[in-house]
C-alpha cells in the first residue's frame, strides 16, 4: 500500500501543504501513520477523500457541510466503490436540488403555460430517474 507525505499528498491532490493540514484539523482527513521523526503518512483513501472534499467545494458547500457528508458517507458501507458510486450520486442529487432552486424566481416570472410546459418536462425526466434509482436499491437489497 502506497502512502504519501505530505508533500505528496499535496501534489497528487492539487492543493497545497497547508490545505491538507488544515483538512486534518478539523477531522476531514486523517493521517494513517506517522514516521519515527513524526512525518505524517496518508493512504490512496486519503487521496480521493481530498478529491471529493475539492469536488464538494467546488460546489459551494461548505467545510461542516463537507464534514457532515463525509462522516454520514462512511457510515453507509464497507465497501469503497459502492460507497464512492454513492457518495457521487448524493452530491449529484444535491447539486440539481440546488439548480432547482436557483430556477424557481426564473419559473415564476414566465407566463403560467411556459411554467407548465416546462415543469411537465421535468417531472418526466425526474420520474423516471427516480425509477431507475428505486429500481437499482432495490435489486441491491437482494
Amino acid at each position: 500500500m502506497k502512502l504519501y507525505r505530505i508533500g505528496e499528498l499535496s501534489k497528487a491532490a492539487g492543493v497545497s501543504e497547508r490545505t491538507i493540514d488544515y483538512y486534518t484539523k478539523l477531522g476531514l482527513i486523517t493521517p494513517e501513520q506517522r514516521t519515527q521523526k513524526n512525518y505524517r503518512l496518508y493512504n490512496h483513501e486519503t487521496l480521493s477523500r481530498l478529491e471529493r472534499i475539492i469536488q464538494m467545494k467546488l460546489e459551494k458547500y461548505s467545510l461542516d457541510e463537507i464534514k457532515h457528508s463525509l462522516e454520514k458517507w462512511g457510515s453507509v458501507s464497507s465497501n469503497e466503490q459502492v460507497t464512492s458510486k454513492l457518495n457521487s450520486l448524493e452530491i449529484h442529487v444535491e447539486q440539481l436540488e440546488r439548480e432547482m432552486n436557483e430556477l424557481k424566481p426564473l419559473l415564476q416570472d414566465m407566463k403560467p403555460t411556459q411554467q407548465r410546459k416546462v415543469v411537465a418536462g421535468l417531472l418526466t425526466k425526474s420520474a423516471a430517474c427516480m425509477e431507475a434509482l428505486k429500481i437499482l436499491l432495490e435489486s441491491s437489497m437482494m
